[in-house]
């Protein structure tokens, strides 16, 4: 399923929805390479998400905290999913390259799910504090996301 930026998936912070709008355009690439079952593209593109998620990640959790928001929930969240991933791209590269459209269908769908469930169901409910501070605040501990 094919993911697209809309303004409801903004949590109120600048760098957080640029790094979301960034996830969003990774993961519907790494579905595009599922789906060609281009497992050389497909293991890049999974390599990119992974840095990529660390440092997302990391940026979250320093937002939260100098905003004074609880994250542990979050947290195990995101290491779960890195879990998932990691798993992910280790089945993908055990077979080689050739799976059957039923599994590419089933990671497709697992990517773009927990993206939409991570920004909307656990990103969104730091909005309402994250709407008290300017939209580009940022603590001087986060660093930019780039691949």
């Amino acid at each position: 399923m094919r993911l697209v930026w809309a303004e409801s998936l903004s949590v109120g912070n600048a760098m957080i929805d640029s790094e979301h709008k960034r996830l969003i355009t990774m993961v519907n690439g790494a579905e595009v390479m599922i789906k060609k079952m281009d497992s050389f593209a497909l293991a890049e593109a999974f390599d990119q998400i992974e840095h990529y998620l660390v440092v997302h990640f990391a940026n979250e959790e320093l937002i939260a905290q100098a905003v004074k928001l609880p994250f542990i929930k979050n947290k195990l969240a995101h290491e779960s999913v890195m879990k998932t991933l990691y798993f992910m791209r280790d089945v993908m590269a055990a077979k080689n390259g050739v799976w059957d459209k039923d599994a590419a269908g089933h990671y497709s769908e697992l990517l773009s799910d927990w993206l939409s469930n991570h920004i909307l169901e656990e990103d969104i409910l730091m909005k309402p504090v994250l709407q008290t501070y300017p939209y580009d605040f940022k603590p001087a501990e986060c660093h930019p996301a780039s691949v």
